[in-house]
């Protein structure tokens, strides 16, 4: 490979459970728990060696630990801005490549980011599988080798394959009819946030209008007991606002 920002790629041990043989090292740096979580498995589900931090801080410490090849970094954070970290982490690792996630849309802050040397810029509020892809077409565009599984997403032990249209809920394969699984994929790249009857309305039936929302209760209920069979519930009701996917405290 040739070129100032290309690098190597690293092996590691084949993952038995993803079954990808190359694992990019990712750090998600955001303030936000929740969400920086929540990218954080969905990376690892896709195949990737994922990190997190909060604060700048943190950040610097984990990458002199993790040797990030990649790094996701919030442009608002409480001890400084993520444009001042990309120049701290591209000091302490030149090949770094960065993708700003931040909820500053302007032209003006992405032509900064870009400006400042970022691969990329992600705009809030998103879809987790954005990210992998965006990832993806990062390390494809530098030189890397991207993960084969950006159709993957998840939570806890809940993976849903978009490719080959298999769900498993740790080693038990759910039976699925099609707008089912339209429906908990759309939960699952929501995943943390919660969703009213009319926005499912709107993504999975593709209303337009007011539709039925007797129609999502009903999948609802007949998704939530092949989900959470045997299992902590994944998927929970919001009385008087919808339903979110989250893990149960």
């Amino acid at each position: 490979m040739t070129g100032s920002r290309a690098r190597g790629t690293s092996r590691a041990t084949a993952d038995s459970t993803l079954g990808s043989a190359w694992r990019a090292r990712i750090l998600v740096i955001d303030d936000e728990p929740a969400l920086a979580e929540l990218i954080d498995r969905t990376l690892r589900v896709a195949g990737f060696d994922s990190r997190t931090a909060g604060t700048r801080r943190d950040a610097l410490a984990m990458a002199k630990e993790h040797q990030p090849e990649l790094a996701l970094i919030d442009v608002m954070l409480p001890d400084g801005s993520g444009f001042e970290l990309c120049h701290q982490l591209r000091d302490l690792l030149p090949e770094l490549a960065v993708i700003f996630v931040t909820a500053k849309d302007s032209l003006a802050d992405k032509l900064t980011g870009l400006n400042l040397g970022g691969d990329d810029y992600i705009t809030k509020p998103f879809s987790v599988t954005e990210v992998v892809a965006r990832v993806n077409a990062v390390l494809r565009r530098l030189g890397g080798e991207p993960a084969d599984l950006s159709g993957r997403i998840g939570i806890g032990n809940l993976v849903l394959d978009d490719d080959s249209h298999v769900v498993m809920r740790g080693d038990r394969e759910l039976d699925l009819s099609p707008t089912e699984f339209r429906l908990l994929r759309f939960l699952l790249e929501n995943a943390g946030r919660v969703m009213s009857k009319q926005q499912i309305l709107a993504h999975v039936w593709n209303y337009d209008f007011p539709g039925d929302p007797g129609v999502v209760e009903k999948f609802v209920s007949q998704l939530r007991k092949k989900l959470d069979e045997g299992e902590p519930p994944l998927l929970h009701t919001v009385r008087g606002f919808g339903y979110v996917m989250r893990e149960s405290a």
